[in-house]
């Protein structure tokens, strides 16, 4: 009977350490999104972007936020976040369009309202089964 008690208060144990949260930190290639399979599926190459600094033109909306998750189980970390980053931009790329813009500028990470600024990488964030990525940008005309 112990070693019953003992065996469920190991399993529970296992079961609550695996089914726990996490929230790991991961910088990815922007251009390596970009140039994807899925990228040239869904993104619109006349919508250009900008990352890292403002695009020229007359900006028409700033400080835009898109916050995309994606279901990560079955995926790598980077394959989660270079899709969850790809909607992103395609959601401020849709924006554009809708608002007669050829432009989205000044895209930076924006993850939990927390600004990462660079021209060559993304920040993206996963868990046990959710991918995320959350970028700010303005559309310009």
């Amino acid at each position: 009977m112990k070693l019953i008690k003992t065996f469920a208060v190991t399993l529970s144990v296992i079961l609550i350490a695996a089914c726990a949260p996490t929230d790991t930190t991961h910088y990815y290639s922007i251009q390596d999104a970009l140039n994807s399979p899925q990228a040239k599926q869904v993104l619109d190459p006349n919508i250009k972007l900008s990352f890292a600094k403002q695009a020229s033109g007359k900006v028409i909306q700033s400080g835009l936020v898109s916050n995309k998750k994606t279901n990560a189980v079955n995926k790598t970390d980077k394959e989660a976040c270079e899709w969850a980053f790809l909607s992103a931009v395609k959601q401020f790329q849709d924006t554009a369009k809708a608002n007669g813009a050829t432009k989205v500028g000044n895209l930076v990470s924006y993850y939990k309202k927390n600004t990462y600024t660079s021209s060559t990488q993304f920040e993206c964030h996963t868990g046990n089964i959710i991918g995320g990525v959350a970028l700010k940008g303005d559309i310009v005309k």
